[in-house]
Order: structure tokens, then sequence, then C-alpha cells
């Protein structure tokens, strides 16, 4: 059985929906990383979509984080502004 170092990972463009979502939760403290994953998810899921309030996708997330829930969705809704994006 010969061994094959696997494929590159392909990154997604830097303006693209998923790396905006995942980079503006990239450094918001969470008890495990796939907690910051399903945060980053589910702000990707809102941005695609627009159902519901961006308060209902992190909410929605169950993220456990080491910061209050107000606090995380102040420093969502700053980044996404900062992105350009408004998060009405």
């Amino acid at each position: 059985m010969a061994t094959k170092p696997p494929p590159p990972v392909a990154e997604f463009p830097g303006e693209s929906l998923e790396k905006v979502a995942y980079s503006i939760v990239a450094d918001i403290p969470t008890q495990e990383p796939n907690d910051r994953n399903r945060l980053g998810y589910n702000i990707w899921a809102w941005l695609v979509d627009r159902k519901g309030s961006l308060e209902d996708a992190v909410k929605s997330a169950g993220s456990r984080t080491h910061v209050p829930l107000e606090e995380v969705l102040r420093i969502v809704k700053q980044r996404l502004e900062e992105k350009g994006i408004k998060a009405v």
C-alpha cells in the first residue's frame, strides 16, 4: 500500500461570504474550536439567506463563549460593518 500526501487545502477567496463569516469570529474566545466553527457557520448561513435576525443566528449557534452573548453580537455587528455589510 502506497501512501501519498493529502491534497492541498483550497482556501476560500478573500472576499467570499465563507471567508468573511469565519474571519470575523476567528478571535472570539470559545470553550472549544468547534464552538467557533458553529458560530462562523451560522453567521455564514445568515449572510446567504438573511432569514431571521443576526441575533437569532448567533443564538442558534449555541456556541459556548467566554464573553456574554451581547458582547459577541456587538463584535460580530462591528466587524460586519467594517467589511461593508449591513447587519440589519
